[in-house]
């Protein structure tokens, strides 16, 4: 079965960012181990390089950020796990180096406070919450107004003596030659930077920095990503197809077969689950393969859009929830809803019920953890398409899609904060690209209501352009 959250819990508390330098060194003196042996303590098989592209525009911003000139926000890409580990590279290594090398004197540590996903504590432990706070880290509830941080957040990025970053994803999609649609958050805070330092009479100019994040391996790892395929394979319940080394001219398309073979079973598995169980029939009917003519990947892709949106509609069902929006805002409020039923802030004292109210309030929680499986299987499938590896067949595109299905599959055997495999050594490239001044768009910004949605819809399009534009 795969794991439920079996009893109510108290409300989640807000972790204020307390930034403790002390700590920010330790971890900055740690970061080579870690980028290397992170999610494997005993073996080295995580980052192995890490290319930066255009440090200097980062350091000239930090220079000028010092200076009292300007507010600066990082809006970073966020593929994977790994992304603020390379960025912790990013300012407290790179950025120091390219300012020895032109003379510039900057204070020091050069560090950002950072926003991160407050469920990251659930899975994580509590520690995580507190590292993060001493490092300058502020929680976010997804998919709901949350007040306190963002009223910490916009005090932050008007006057906190740190730049702020973002991953304006709002989560990972294990892809990075994919970019997630955007959340209008850091477009929204953006302009409410520019809005108080107007109103407090200061002339610093407010800028967003993207950078963008993607991996590859060094030396791509066939034989490990065999070994996952045939694990995938065996668990899915289909014949394993060991392509062994005898395959090497015809070696993409041999994998390729593999991979849509294991896509297609896997899909249908599921469609079969939610046709049976939840009653749940597609809106039209499920495509298929007629003829030679027909392209297997478009409606692999219409198959698995269908049963996204099949998906969601089982939580959404539940939680009586209207299914609007993308998916992605579509999954937020499904958490949202979920974890109102799992934190009770409606319930002062969860110690003083009787035993039957708490019986109740534990049944509650964890069925809404269950329905919340629904939502967590779209988030890993969210960015996922049938034509991602057939347009490009690279390691990295086989290697990404893989992780995937093997996080759907271990969730739904039951496994609890599974490990992902680690392929082989692997390289970051992350690049800075030239800041958007949010500043020169002040005047359409507040004109009325109507003007600033749009000014928050046009920055925030921008970026997603910029940061699709930085896929090399």
């Amino acid at each position: 079965m795969p794991h439920s959250i079996h009893h109510a819990q108290p409300p989640l508390e807000f972790i204020p960012q307390r930034f403790n330098p002390l700590v920010y060194y330790v971890i900055r003196g740690l970061l080579p181990v870690l980028l290397r042996f992170r999610t494997r303590p005993w073996l080295p098989v995580g980052i192995a390089q890490i290319e930066t592209v255009n440090v200097e525009i980062l350091t000239d911003l930090y220079q000028k950020f010092q200076a009292g000139k300007i507010r600066f926000l990082i809006a970073f890409r966020h593929p994977e796990v790994d992304d603020p580990l390379c960025m912790m590279y990013l300012l407290s290594y790179a950025v120091p180096e390219m300012a020895r090398q032109q003379g510039i004197s900057l204070q020091y540590p050069i560090h950002s406070h950072f926003l991160y996903d407050r469920g990251m504590t659930l899975w994580a432990g509590e520690w995580l919450g507190w590292m993060f706070s001493w490092l300058g880290g502020l929680p976010i509830y997804r998919g709901k107004l949350d007040r306190v941080s963002l009223r910490t957040a916009r005090d932050l990025f008007v006057n906190g003596k740190l730049p702020l970053s973002v991953a304006p994803e709002g989560a990972t999609n294990g892809h990075s030659e994919i970019v997630s649609p955007l959340e209008p958050g850091v477009g929204q805070l953006s302009f409410w930077c520019v809005e108080d330092l107007v109103r407090s009479h200061r002339t610093e100019e407010v800028l967003i920095v993207p950078i963008g994040i993607q991996y590859s391996y060094v030396n791509p790892p066939w034989a490990k990503l065999d070994w996952l395929l045939s694990k995938l394979e065996a668990d899915s319940g289909l014949s394993v197809q060991r392509t062994g080394h005898s395959h090497l001219v015809n070696r993409e398309k041999v994998f390729y077969e593999r991979l849509l073979r294991l896509g297609e079973h896997v899909l249908g598995q599921m469609e079969e689950f939610y046709d049976r169980y939840y009653h749940q029939k597609p809106l039209v009917p499920t495509p298929t393969v007629t003829d030679s003519s027909t392209n297997p990947n478009q409606v692999l892709n219409t198959r698995l859009q269908a049963l996204l949106n099949r998906s969601l509609q089982a939580a959404e069902q539940y939680f009586r929830l209207e299914p609007q929006g993308t998916v992605i805002e579509r999954c937020r409020r499904i958490e949202s809803a979920g974890w109102d039923d799992i934190y009770r802030g409606d319930l002062s004292n969860l110690h003083t019920l009787s035993p039957l109210q708490r019986g109740l309030a534990d049944w509650i929680a964890e069925e809404a953890s269950v329905r919340m499986l629904h939502m967590r299987l779209v988030e890993s499938f969210v960015a996922v398409t049938g034509t991602y590896v057939q347009q490009k067949p690279s390691f990295e595109r086989f290697a990404e899609t893989s992780l995937l299905l093997f996080d759907v599959i271990t969730r739904i055997k039951g496994e609890k904060n599974p490990r992902r495999p680690r392929l082989g050594w692997r390289k970051a490239r992350l690049t800075v690209s030239e800041p958007i001044s949010v500043t020169e768009r002040w005047s359409t910004y507040q004109t009325n209501r109507l003007a600033a949605r749009l000014a928050v819809n046009d920055l925030t399009r921008d970026l997603q352009m910029v940061f699709e534009n930085m896929i090399s």
